[in-house]
């Protein structure tokens, strides 16, 4: 039985540059639905159930962030990539905001696109255990990224809240290494990555903060060390 592809969303509104995308993905056996706008592209992702999208920031009728606050309403683990030639601090750490997990600067190489929607895919698919571990008066289920103080009724996290917490878990009481974890669910440890970690750090901070003996503390220089009872 042949493998059922990945299907990828597509949202580019130069359609000259949207068919390169969309050929060059196929030749590599995905599956591609291309769409030239916002809305067609939203309409698309409730309608195709894609994988991954890979979302132009400047479209008509509803722009890449917009159009991906949507998406996050109803989907909060999609991997999605934005293409955008703006290259400010402020507008790529909107993109992280906004729930995007990477993004490419335009002009971009196709086999850089590939290679990144190939780690996405990757992380997305490491196998979880389905333990529910302790952290202190609280209980994280990691498959269900879920987090529960006492008899309180759980939190949800995100997709990237839930690995980033179970990493720390992980090397609990001792320091999580800054450019591992970057590179891990990031991609890579560059100064826009490492904001946007900052930014989940300061996240996970406040939803553990009803047990005052946990605490997670920057170790300036090396990265972050979850400290629990």
């Amino acid at each position: 039985m042949n493998k059922e592809k990945t299907h990828i969303l597509l949202a580019e509104d130069e359609p000259a540059l949207g068919m390169i995308i969309k050929e060059s993905l196929e030749t590599r056996d995905f599956k591609v639905t291309h769409c030239l706008n916002g809305i067609q592209a939203y309409v698309a992702f409730e309608s195709c159930k894609p994988q991954i999208a890979v979302l132009d920031v400047m479209m008509p009728e509803l722009d890449g962030f917009s159009l991906a606050k949507k998406i996050r309403l109803i989907n909060e683990e999609m991997p999605i990539i934005f293409l955008t030639a703006k290259s400010q601090t402020e507008d790529v750490l909107e993109g992280f905001h906004v729930g995007g997990n990477d993004y490419l600067k335009k002009p971009f190489s196709m086999e850089e696109l590939i290679v990144r929607i190939n780690n996405l895919l990757s992380r997305q698919q490491t196998q979880q255990t389905a333990a529910v571990y302790q952290i202190g008066d609280y209980s994280f289920n990691f498959p269900q990224q879920r987090l529960a103080y006492l008899t309180q009724e759980p939190i949800k996290l995100t997709h990237r809240e839930a690995h980033l917490l179970y990493h720390l878990l992980e090397k609990k009481n001792t320091v999580l290494d800054r450019t591992f974890i970057l590179k891990k669910l990031w991609g890579n440890d560059d100064f826009f990555s490492g904001r946007s970690m900052d930014v989940f750090i300061s996240k996970l901070r406040k939803k553990l903060a009803q047990d005052s003996q946990i605490e997670i503390v920057n170790v300036r220089g090396y990265g972050y060390k979850l400290i629990v009872p």
